[in-house]
């Protein structure tokens, strides 16, 4: 099971098309450390009780701000066998003490990197920050390669915003994150929930679409050559063809709480971000198991009283496989 949590809503960055960037005058919640960790302990019984691998992905805003971030994901780790991960901007991976902890606690890191230096730091708003991420990728990368066995196996991986403007430059940017050690590169197409005045002259076209198909399958090939994954199955390509032309796929059964959960930084739980609104069950409710077990039949009540808006155009990587090549 992947849950994915947002910690956080704080961010240091200015990201044109995030809703947390940091320019924003909006609320900034940020989760209770105890809070985590008792759903942390439901979560370690869950993974003894099915023998199901259960994968913490901390997104946020920027998770690594979050001051408990280091400290909960060794308990959670150490005291359950949780597997962690997080998505991050990079802005705090030079740090020594920040690399040392992510090598001992986590099993991935994926890196938010939207193309090469000029393109991303105008993106972000963040002069240097390319360049940052790059030293601190490599130093994570080489340190990673030193433990070998011995070690706790990091996966680096590297996720891409494609735009109109930064699909020209995917395929180097790929074998630049190759150089850098990345070993997987996913990618997502850029939304309209989010920043919907930055959307319309930065989204992809029915022309860039086409140009990522074609582009995918070569550029997979050459990747593997050099020990890189490309994801993106065919169902998520065909999953932004239909965007570009602004045709809607409903989705009516996606199976909710049986393999993915999202959580909030206010402690509700859900199928998905996009149903949180709608379907979202308070997290203090599940202190066993048995309750977490029991999410899909809560989910599907649910769905039976109140449709999800989102469903009729459903948007979620998990339904259309994302890390999936």
């Amino acid at each position: 099971m992947i849950v994915v949590w947002r910690v956080t809503e704080l961010c240091n960055l200015a990201c044109a098309f995030c809703a947390f960037d940091r320019r924003l005058d909006r609320p900034r919640r940020v989760a209770g450390r105890e809070e985590v960790l008792a759903f942390g302990r439901v979560l370690g019984d869950y993974q003894r009780s099915t023998g199901e691998r259960v994968m913490v992905s901390w997104i946020g805003g920027e998770p690594l701000l979050w001051p408990a971030v280091f400290e909960v994901s060794r308990q959670l780790q150490r005291d359950h066998g949780l597997s962690i991960s997080a998505t991050t901007n990079g802005t705090t991976l030079h740090r020594a003490n920040v690399q040392r902890q992510i090598l001992e606690t986590f099993s991935e890191l994926t890196l938010s990197v939207d193309g090469p230096a000029a393109f991303h730091d105008s993106v972000r708003g963040a002069p240097g920050n390319w360049a940052q991420l790059q030293r601190a990728t490599r130093a994570l990368a080489d340190a990673r390669d030193e433990l070998g066995v011995k070690g706790r196996p990091l996966r680096l991986r590297a996720n891409t915003v494609l735009m109109h403007n930064n699909l020209p430059m995917f395929a180097a940017l790929c074998h630049t994150l190759a150089d850098w050690g990345v070993v997987e590169i996913t990618f997502n197409q850029l939304g309209g929930r989010d920043r919907p005045e930055f959307f319309p002259s930065h989204r992809l076209r029915p022309e860039d679409a086409a140009q990522l198909a074609a582009l995918v399958p070569p550029l997979r090939d050459a990747l593997a050559q050099r020990g890189v994954k490309l994801c993106g199955s065919a169902a998520y390509l065909k999953r932004i063809e239909a965007s570009v032309h602004n045709q809607r796929i409903e989705v009516t059964d996606c199976a909710p709480g049986e393999r993915f959960l999202f959580l909030d930084e206010s402690g509700r739980l859900a199928p998905c971000s996009f149903s949180l609104d709608e379907w979202s069950v308070p997290m203090a409710e599940l202190s066993s198991a048995d309750d977490l077990m029991a999410l899909p039949q809560r989910f599907a009540a649910l769905r039976q009283h109140q449709s999800a808006l989102a469903c009729s155009d459903c948007p979620s990587t998990q339904v259309f496989p994302k890390f999936i090549a």
